[in-house]
């Protein structure tokens, strides 16, 4: 594998897949709940539309007074649309419907691709001393996950232990081979995680075994888990970890978050 070693300045990593309902904003804030846990300084970017990580994360709408929308344009800095969350260490740029019109009002805009890269790498990124940013992608391969992926120094990507998952995810392959000739050569695949997985079902059992044989080491040893406990925390706007800081999809985030910080090379317990 390609040397992961972090860069200088936060390690950005695009949690993305063009499916939606593959686990994909639960991966993030759980993901980044459980770095934030383990002592990492992390900042979670919703990119979506739908502002779901942002609600997750406890961000009433009400307080989105500035967003994801208002740093692509400009007319923010990170200090205005960065916030805190219940959680220590753990910070969000939320999001809003208002990202909705984005690849029509930025087309534009010569360097459409790259707002998020040059928002993502003002001078004022290093006040908040941040060791990850977990960038929540929308479900489809739009101008909002180009961006993310020419920011990223990685992309994550959740994969759902169900039929046909192998078949939707060579779309996103293709977009990150164009990404990486047109925008961010040094792009890589941080890894691919099974989401939604049932070791009782002998689908989510065949879906492990053609992906640890199609896709080797970038599959993570972790599985996450059907749990019920993680499809009811984002309803009382908390992750998992704090939700229920036993349950097996807690444990499973924090399985996760240990395997990337092994790969990022920073020492773990």
């Amino acid at each position: 594998m390609s040397d992961l070693s972090r860069p200088s300045g936060p390690k950005i990593i695009a949690i993305a897949n063009q499916k939606g309902g593959v686990g994909k904003t639960t991966t993030s804030i759980n993901l980044a709940a459980a770095l934030a846990e383990a002592g990492s300084r992390v900042l979670v970017v919703d990119l979506d539309p739908q502002g779901n990580a942002s609600t997750g994360l406890g961000i009433d709408v009400e307080d989105r007074a500035f967003t994801t929308y208002d740093l692509l344009l400009g007319d923010a800095d990170l200090k205005s649309v960065i916030l805190p969350t219940v959680m220590p260490g753990l910070m969000i740029v939320p999001a809003t419907v208002d990202l909705s019109s984005a690849d029509l009002e930025f087309m534009s805009n010569e360097k459409r691709s790259f707002l998020l890269h040059d928002a993502l790498r003002q001078a004022q990124i290093d006040e908040f001393e941040l060791d990850y940013i977990l960038i929540d992608c929308p479900p489809s391969l739009n101008l909002l996950t180009v961006n993310a992926m020419i920011a990223s120094h990685s992309v994550l990507v959740p994969l759902q232990s169900e039929f046909f998952a192998l078949e939707g995810l060579s779309q996103l392959m293709l977009t990150i081979r164009e990404v990486r000739q047109t925008g961010n050569k040094n792009l890589r695949i941080e890894g691919i995680v099974l989401t939604m997985y049932d070791r009782r079902n002998n689908l989510s059992l065949q879906v492990e075994q053609d992906a640890r044989e199609n896709l080797g080491e970038m599959v993570f040893r972790t599985k996450v888990p059907r749990n019920v406990r993680l499809s009811e925390a984002p309803s009382f706007a908390m992750p998992v970890l704090t939700y229920d800081t036993a349950s097996k999809g807690a444990q499973a985030y924090r399985a996760l978050a240990k395997e990337v910080l092994e790969k990022n090379k920073v020492k773990v317990a």
